[in-house]
């Protein structure tokens, strides 16, 4: 089980491994590149550091999909996506400051994270386009207006966080961190999978500094004058 019907008072009390290291290690990569590719929007000078973070996202909801699927119990959408009911059962029980615990995600949250999934692909897809000079001055405003979408979400979700947090009495941004959540013994998860994060980690860093590499490479023979017709040297 997932939930409890228990609101205010729970069963147990005992901090219990809810998120594995890979889906921790895939929401501070998509929280630092959103943040900064937000912030570079507007600059030529840092364009490839926009461009490379925008890659980097759409291949990390790629990575999330299949860990969607096959990933640890908490990591799974099918645990914890919900219907609409769910939903505005959920929030109504905030309301109330009566809230349901959910061991892993709650419905709300899970609603949240489909949409920023889905936001993070578009934003994704219109920028190539851009970059590749497929499409007009519609695609970009597009672009824009999507990107200023999930900052929007992005705010509402921290905001969300922080009031779940006061309600449940629990720091639920900790636990993304530690993977440690309060639960029952046998709702947590036995394995965290570290050697995957590091995987993710590495394929990240290892996509980031190939981007760079290969655009030294391009610009760096453009500052090349000959000399004479034996000998040259680069400035």
């Amino acid at each position: 089980m997932n939930t409890t019907s228990v609101f205010h008072v729970r069963a147990v009390a005992s901090a219990i491994v809810v998120w594995d290291a890979p889906t921790r290690v895939f929401h501070w990569l998509m929280a630092l590149c959103f943040a900064v590719a937000y912030a570079t929007a507007e600059s030529e000078t840092w364009r490839l550091v926009h461009v490379t973070l925008g890659y980097t996202m759409a291949g990390l909801v790629a990575f999330r999909v299949v860990w969607g699927l096959i990933g640890t119990t908490h990591a799974r959408f099918a645990s914890f996506v919900r219907g609409p009911k769910a939903v505005a059962r959920y929030l109504h029980s905030l309301w109330r400051r009566q809230p349901e615990h959910h061991t892993g995600h709650n419905p709300a949250g899970a609603l949240a994270i489909v949409a920023l999934l889905v936001l993070t692909l578009a934003v994704a897809l219109t920028g190539w386009s851009i970059y590749n000079d497929v499409g007009g001055e519609w695609l970009a405003d597009l672009h824009e207006n999507v990107a200023n979408g999930m900052l929007a979400l992005v705010g509402v979700h921290v905001a969300a966080v922080l009031l779940s947090s006061w309600l449940h009495r629990e720091n639920l941004a900790r636990a993304m961190l530690t993977g440690r959540k309060s639960g029952a013994p046998d709702e947590g998860i036995g394995r965290t999978w570290p050697s995957l994060a590091i995987l993710v980690l590495a394929a990240a860093l290892a996509f980031w500094w190939w981007q760079w590499h290969d655009a030294r490479a391009t610009v760096e023979p453009a500052g090349a004058t000959t000399e004479n017709p034996t000998t040259s040297r680069t400035i």
